[in-house]
């Protein structure tokens, strides 16, 4: 293991308290404004930055959703991408038992995998977004192509491509081409790292984020 890897997962510390708890996945890029990009969810930094359809900052975190007919939209640098061969980072939507937005947004998860090839294998996510359709102790985890779910701003930002099957997205990693260029990398960790995994169920436990995610969406939780 190189010791930049080594590093970086020694300073992932187990969040006080926690304990791992048993969860499913599902996958999603549905390019809507996260909802953790609103003001007043959480005790934060502050909320999940946003970029509008050329993917550049949104500064306002009060612009309405693409979903919702406005401007704000998930920005690319938010799709999962590998740490090592056992590691990954990413972001994710959640519901979790007995928690609220309050408690989740922008907190972090170690989540293990326990189904599917990829069993045993480990990701981080920071939970950006919550979705009425999840249930208790789900992580819907963002990579583009993974399906656009109950909403679709990506049609509005990336035009007429084909964007899958509604739930679960692309079928085919050669179906990743057809992204705009800031958008494939995710997409093929998808195929790649993550194995075209359908539906992985975890074992989670919430964790500090590493500085390179809180770099990514701007939004670390205060202590």
């Amino acid at each position: 293991m190189h010791l930049t890897i080594l590093f970086t997962m020694l300073l992932v510390a187990v969040a006080p308290g926690a304990h791992a708890d048993s969860g499913k996945t599902t996958r999603y890029w549905d390019c809507c404004k996260p909802s953790c990009s609103w003001s007043g969810k959480a005790q934060v930094s502050e909320p999940v930055v946003t970029c509008n359809q050329q993917d550049q900052l949104v500064v306002d975190p009060n612009a309405a959703s693409a979903c919702g007919g406005g401007s704000a939209y998930m920005c690319s640098d938010q799709s999962p991408w590998a740490i090592s061969d056992s590691l990954s980072y990413g972001f994710a939507a959640a519901k979790l038992a007995g928690k609220g937005e309050r408690d989740w947004c922008c907190a972090c998860y170690k989540l293990t995998f326990t189904s599917t090839s990829i069993a045993g294998k480990q990701m981080i996510v920071q939970v950006t977004n919550t979705g009425g359709d999840l249930n208790e102790n789900h992580f819907d985890i963002a990579m583009p192509g993974g399906g656009v779910g109950q909403f679709n701003g990506c049609s509005a930002q990336w035009g007429n491509i084909n964007l899958g099957n509604q739930y679960g997205g692309f079928t085919d990693r050669s179906q990743c081409a057809a992204l705009p260029g800031p958008w494939q990398r995710g997409c093929y960790w998808r195929f790649d790292w993550f194995q075209n995994a359908d539906n992985p169920s975890v074992e989670f436990q919430e964790v500090s984020c590493p500085q390179e995610m809180i770099d990514r969406t701007g939004c670390g939780r205060w202590s």
